[in-house]
């Protein structure tokens, strides 16, 4: 197993939708904000807090933990 097929193992155990909004939340970012900030769009950000997207891509975890401040493996820890 590679490592980024551990990170996508341990981030669907993991609940990282909420790791991602309590970050968001404690840094004051709007979901806009957010978007903006990882670069990733505010359509897929919606569909992943909403539940619609549940399996995030590595590429997606690494932005979103990016433009948080955080390592990947803190959003899934």
């Amino acid at each position: 197993m590679t490592y980024y097929q551990i990170i996508e193992v341990m981030a669907r155990e993991n609940n990282i939708v909420e790791d991602i909004k309590e970050y968001g939340t404690q840094q004051g970012l709007s979901q806009e904000d957010f978007a903006k900030k990882s670069s990733v769009k505010y359509t897929t950000l919606t569909k992943i807090e909403g539940g619609v997207i549940k399996k995030l891509s590595v590429l997606v975890m690494a932005k979103t933990a990016k433009a948080l401040g955080v390592n990947i493996e803190e959003l899934i820890s």
